[in-house]
């Protein structure tokens, strides 16, 4: 039996390395990066994202994953909009803080992800042959949803990340994207740090505003 279990793992790293490339390596590394660094609150994290995204790109398009492949060229834009955003987004034209999603940007959202979700799922079901044309079209919709509040320094962003690396890992992993599957894996810790940091500081940001004065 523990001949059979060590052939089992053998196969399985064997399959691993014949379905990994290197341009899935890198995509991995640079990937890890921008969201490390995009918890840290580093405007290096855009850059990085560029070149991540444009890897994906052909990642996702030779997987079959069409939903996700249109969404990097989406996240490409979202990158160049969210660096000049954390440099000028703020009040006159300073830094963006971090700060709460608005009950008009949760509304919009909704209605944004699940709209998607059925009619983008819908077309990738009937006119194409998508692996999961509606779970891949939920997450599409749920990373645009997080990146774009991930540009206007939205502490929810990173809830939604984690909701999302939940379902990809598995899907990613059936596509033996493996590299990549880990990738999201790691993600879910990065998005919980990320959460506790940006929480932190808020938290610290507002403890050092000056008391507001009174109105005579």
């Amino acid at each position: 039996m523990f001949a059979l279990l060590l052939l089992d793992i053998s196969s399985a790293f064997a399959q691993f390395a014949r379905t990994t490339t290197l341009l899935e390596w890198v995509a991995v590394v640079t990937g890890f990066a921008c969201v490390w660094l995009a918890a840290r609150e580093s405007l290096w994290n855009f850059p990085v994202a560029l070149v991540s995204c444009a890897l994906y790109v052909v990642i996702y398009h030779r997987a079959q994953l069409y939903s996700d492949r249109n969404l990097q060229f989406l996240f490409i834009a979202l990158s160049l909009y969210g660096w000049y955003e954390w440099l000028y987004g703020g009040r006159g034209k300073t830094e963006l803080g971090v700060s709460h999603t608005t009950r008009r940007e949760w509304l919009g959202s909704a209605v944004f992800a699940l709209a998607y979700t059925l009619g983008f799922g819908y077309y990738l079901r009937y006119h194409t042959d998508a692996t999961f044309p509606y779970l891949d079209s939920f997450t599409t919709a749920g990373s645009i949803v997080a990146q774009y509040l991930l540009t206007r320094k939205r502490l929810e962003n990173w809830l939604l990340w984690i909701l999302v690396d939940i379902i990809y890992v598995p899907v990613l992993w059936y596509k033996a994207l493996y590299p990549t599957s880990a990738l999201y894996a790691l993600y879910l810790g990065l998005a919980a740090y990320g959460y506790w940091q940006w929480r932190r500081e808020q938290k610290l940001s507002a403890s050092v505003l000056p008391p507001a004065t009174e109105m005579t």
